[in-house]
This record gives C-alpha cells, structure tokens and sequence, in this order.
C-alpha cells in the first residue's frame, strides 16, 4: 500500500505539472453562477476499446457533470466502425473520434489531407453530411505507428517503412485485428510501400510490445501517444508517404443532441480538448498503463489540476 500511494503521488503532481495556467484561471472557474447543464436531457457518451479513449471518455465526461449535465459512459464498445455504428443507431449521442479515422476508417477514402487542419475540415464536412456534428479538434494528434527493437532497426538498416520491403518474409507485424482491412495498416503498407510479402499477426490493443520484446513479432503497430515510447526501447519508423494520416481527436455528436444541450455543453468539452497536448496524453497513457492508476482518477487529478473541476 506504501508503493502504491507513492506511485499515486507521483502521479498525481506530473499531472499537475501539465496545468496551463491554472493559477489564473481558477478563480473565475469558480465564481460562475448557475450550471449550464441544470435540467438539460440526459446524454451517453461513447468510448472506443484501448486506454487513451477511456482516459478521453472520462475527462469529458467529470468535466460535464462538474458543470450540471447528466451523462452516462459507455466504455470500451469496440472499433472506430462499431462504435461510430452504435452512434448512428442512437446506441449512444457522442464519443471522442480520430479525424483521421473519420476520413478513412469510416469515409472509406484513402487520400489523405496534406495537415491536419485540412484533416479536420474532412472530417467535419463527412459528419455533417451524416447529421452530426464535430466539436474543435485537440492540439494532440495520435496516430498509428510502426515501431521496431532498435538492435533490429540498426541491424538492418532501418528508418522508414519502405526499408521493410527488403526484408521480405522474414517479418511479422503485429497489429489489431481492423488493422487487417484498413488502409492505415496492412492494405496500406502493402499498396503504398509495396509491403506484399508483410506477414501479418493479430493482436489485441495493448499486447503487441510484450509481442515485440518477446521476438514474436518483428515490428509494433502502436500509437504516437503510448506511454511506452517514452522509454526509449523502441524505434519508430517515419511514414514519408502519409498513410496513417493525421489523427487529432475531436467529439463526433448528434446535432439534435448538441442543440438541445445548448452553447454550454460543445464549450465544456472544446475546453477540456484545448489542453490536450501530446505530451499531456503520453504522461496520462503512461499513468494508466504503466503505472496501473484507474483512468477515472488520472482525468480527474488532469482536470482539477487545469481548472476544470
């Protein structure tokens, strides 16, 4: 118990570390009068299956209560495809999605926009086409990512994903299973750097660096945001052609929904994505994976230590 509340410290003030001007903004948080979210309609949100969209559902959600509204989580409901499925069948009123996702995953197009703001505006412009609506986009972006041992990278000369090529059958990349049929991964890898002979191994989110370091797999798809790669055992390999595309998060919503909700409730949630840099998720990926802490309480020490709580 003494090592688990010296890590929940520890954790506690790198989270705090990450306020952007909390000091200031603190007491004005606190001087407003009634809450926005007083009387509105219930709402679920959505939450996709891997820890940073348990870590995104829980900090959209305590800071919409923490203003007055009444939601429900549904966590860990599956793929980009099942998820976005259970919001168009009203399953759910919103959840946090990639734009990159958007674009291709769920829009099936295989161009990719040459930034990221141009990602978002794709991406805004298909949900709306939809009958939803997007909130503002994060600062972070986390987008997939081949990474290798880097013994593995020097040894063979690898830097990007076409040094693959020359390895031909001799590796195995170790990826989820969607990753199978999506263009951000093996259909992807194969059309774009000629990747054919890419033995492919599905893994569950989560397992593919025990896979890795177990030499069971020869490269990693993870993501840019991992804990994991903080730790400087892994090698990534730039993506000079862009597949995997640009991936900031932004909340995909019925618009009947956020009508109803009012200003105050896409507000909330656009405040909680401003401060969402890519280091800020590392540390936040890293103090639930790593560090085992609930993503309830992680959320809850980022928001309070921003001001949002």
């Amino acid at each position: 118990m003494r090592g688990s509340t010296t890590r929940r410290t520890a954790v506690a003030l790198a989270i705090a570390a990450l306020s952007v001007g909390f000091a200031a903004c603190g007491s004005s948080k606190k001087s407003s009068g009634g809450k926005p979210g007083s009387g509105k309609p219930a709402v679920t949100l959505g939450a996709k299956n891997f820890p940073e969209e348990f870590i995104l559902g829980q900090l959209y959600t305590q800071a919409l209560r923490a203003k007055g509204y009444t939601v429900n989580l549904k966590n860990n409901i599956g793929s980009s495809e099942i998820t976005f499925k259970a919001l168009t069948s009203h399953k759910i009123d919103a959840y946090p999605e990639y734009t990159g996702e958007l674009i291709s995953t769920i829009g099936h197009k295989n161009t990719r926009p040459t930034s990221e703001d141009a990602a978002y505006q794709e991406a805004k412009q298909f949900v709306e086409s939809q009958g939803l609506t997007l909130t503002d986009k994060t600062p972070f972006f986390d987008r997939d990512v081949l990474v290798v041992k880097p013994d593995y990278a020097q040894k063979n000369g690898l830097k990007q994903l076409g040094d693959l090529k020359k390895l031909g059958s001799s590796v195995t990349y170790g990826a989820p299973p969607e990753s199978r049929t999506r263009y951000q991964g093996l259909v992807g890898l194969r059309q774009a750097y000629g990747l054919t002979k890419l033995k492919f191994k599905p893994l569950a989110i989560g397992l593919q660096y025990q896979a890795l370091d177990a030499g069971q797999i020869q490269t990693a798809d993870v993501f840019t945001t991992d804990g994991q790669l903080a730790s400087g055992k892994y090698t990534q390999l730039a993506d000079p052609r862009n597949i995997m595309g640009f991936q900031n998060v932004a909340m995909v919503i019925h618009k009947n929904v956020a009508a109803k909700e009012g200003s105050g409730f896409t507000t909330t949630i656009n405040d909680v994505s401003s401060k969402l840099t890519n280091e800020a998720m590392q540390k936040m990926n890293a103090a639930v994976v790593i560090d085992k802490n609930s993503p309830a309480d992680v959320a809850r020490k980022f928001l309070q230590a921003n001001g949002l709580l």
